[in-house]
């Protein structure tokens, strides 16, 4: 809880720290990198050159901040979770903070000048430390739960099969090349742990597609290709050209918050892109255990040839007695697939229904939009971002945008 007298000048403060916040993280990330050069290695270059990661860490350091003062606030505890689960999968650890809070209240200092008093700084630092001892605590939580030394949270597995999924998608089954394979839910992520040519290291993190109690994980990746002065993706580039059976890759703990339930409810799955990874691992699951279960799967796609899995799902489907599909393509569709963007207003939706979604993110706001115009509940509808969660910290204003 924050004490007293920070909570009143965290009130009168909170405005102007949202409002330079983006300028404030932006500031941050050059000034602890310039320092600490080696944590460049745990963190997304890509989501650096864009801007997505100081958004993300200025909109969660505010609305952790808000939600300390208004006790009208939404629950944080979901995003703590989240952002947990995406470090531990990262092997971030708890002296990490200590290097990130320094150089966070540097910026706070540089961005708004001799207007941070030293009572101002202290109330922010304390808001700050607050938040960190929050997630190293999930985080140690999760890494025990996982059987992993956060010192050593990396583990070596061999491609064992690679299997082309159509245009710039395949798969990889890995083992680890010691030891048993460790326990997940379906809906989870691993982040894999490359070494580029010229000494750069670079994670990313990638949906397990299959699902648990087996001896390997598979993965779905798209190799992403750059656009309108975006580069190609360093990492899915190098493992579309270089990870082959026998390559030994760095695996982590998988990860993530968003799974499949072990109710009968019905669900809805709606995906773009390579989001139908965790859709894959999801029909695959329900096929083997709940094959009765109602299931409406939406996916939107460039079009046929970048479809990837669509084989592999309608045979988990066929497997099923009441699944129902609807496929949007940009161009080239043929019946009973639709042409254009994916449009939900005049599709049935199961009542009681719990939906999941996997894709862009103007997608998925656009998406839920549509769903809560059809009655569904806020509350009902999870989602899995790849990257920096631009959303999570307010769907609401999100959907007003």
């Amino acid at each position: 809880m924050l004490s007293p007298e920070s909570t009143e000048v965290v009130k009168a403060t909170a405005g102007v720290v949202a409002a330079h916040a983006e300028t404030i993280t932006s500031r941050f990330y050059p000034h602890m990198f310039a320092a600490h050069p080696e944590l460049m290695r745990v963190f997304n270059k890509a989501n650096q050159a864009v801007g997505e990661q100081p958004k993300a860490l200025a909109a969660s350091v505010v609305a952790y901040a808000v939600n300390l003062i208004d006790p009208d606030a939404p629950d944080f505890t979901p995003i703590m979770q989240r952002i947990a689960h995406k470090h531990v999968s990262l092997g971030i650890k708890a002296t990490e903070y200590t290097i990130v809070g320094h150089h966070l209240m540097w910026a706070i200092g540089d961005v708004l000048g001799d207007a941070v008093t030293p009572e101002i700084a202290g109330a922010w630092d304390e808001v700050y430390w607050l938040f960190a001892c929050q997630l190293i605590a999930e985080e140690a939580k999760l890494y025990a739960l996982g059987g992993v030394d956060p010192e050593q949270p990396w583990r070596r597995y061999v491609v064992q099969e690679r299997t082309e999924e159509g245009q710039d998608a395949f798969s990889l089954v890995i083992r680890p090349q010691e030891g048993e394979l460790p326990a997940h839910r379906t809906g989870q992520y691993v982040a894999l742990g490359i070494d580029l040519p010229g000494g750069e290291r670079q994670p990313r993190q990638y949906t397990i597609s299959g699902v648990p109690g087996g001896t390997a994980f598979r993965l779905t990746i798209k190799r992403v290709t750059g656009a309108e002065g975006v580069p190609d993706g360093q990492v899915s580039t190098w493992l579309a050209e270089h990870a082959q059976v026998g390559t030994v890759l760095d695996v982590s703990l998988p990860s993530g918050d968003v799974v499949l339930d072990d109710t009968d409810a019905p669900l809805v799955l709606v995906s773009a892109g390579i989001g139908i990874t965790p859709m894959a691992a999801i029909m695959e699951d329900l096929s083997q255990r709940q094959p009765g279960r109602t299931v409406r799967a939406f996916h939107a796609d460039k079009g046929q040839d970048t479809h990837a899995l669509f084989t592999t799902l309608q045979e988990y489907a066929e497997k099923m007695s009441d699944v129902r599909t609807q496929i949007w393509y940009e161009t080239g569709a043929q019946a009973p697939a639709r042409e254009g963007r994916m449009d939900l207003t005049d599709v049935e939706i199961p009542s009681g229904a719990k939906v999941f979604m996997c894709g862009p993110l103007p997608f998925m706001q656009a998406m839920r939009r549509q769903l809560i115009a059809k009655g569904v509940p806020a509350s009902d509808i999870g989602y899995e971002v790849f990257g920096p969660d631009l959303w999570a910290q307010n769907p609401d204003a999100a959907d007003a945008a």
